[in-house]
């Protein structure tokens, strides 16, 4: 009897062991919350969706009815550093260039942060984005 109690504990702590070394995925693959804005009490907020497809990173600005795909999605696993492009809307609808470059910051946690500069059309500010 002693040793099957023995032998479930040890099972339940190999299976919770294994569950803690689980791979989730590619640090950039999720969505993104946060905010950019050219100082700060000018914010604008920005949600940003990414997904690794075999060897491309891809994703979409501000998912929804407005939303915007990415053109460029890179990232240098040797810094963290990420690059994004895309090509938004303004109110007239002429095309604004987009431009945001940044690095991942606690890339063990779940709720990793991405933060740098974002250029939007002639409009250049700072940028933090935290994943859900």
């Amino acid at each position: 009897m002693l040793k099957n109690v023995i032998r479930a504990g040890l099972l339940a702590a190999g299976i919770l062991a294994m569950a803690a070394f689980a791979q989730e995925g590619h640090p950039l693959s999720g969505t993104w919350h946060g905010d950019w804005g050219p100082s700060a009490t000018q914010r604008t907020p920005v949600v940003i969706f990414m997904k690794w497809e075999t060897r491309v990173l891809t994703g979409m600005l501000n998912p929804g009815p407005n939303s915007v795909p990415l053109k460029i999605a890179t990232l240098d696993p040797t810094k963290w550093a990420v690059h994004l492009e895309a090509d938004m809307k303004d109110a007239k609808g002429a095309t604004v260039p987009v431009v945001i470059d940044g690095t991942i910051d606690d890339i063990g946690s779940y709720t990793r942060t991405l933060a740098g500069t974002w250029t939007q059309g002639a409009t250049k500010g700072t940028f933090k984005l935290r994943r859900d």
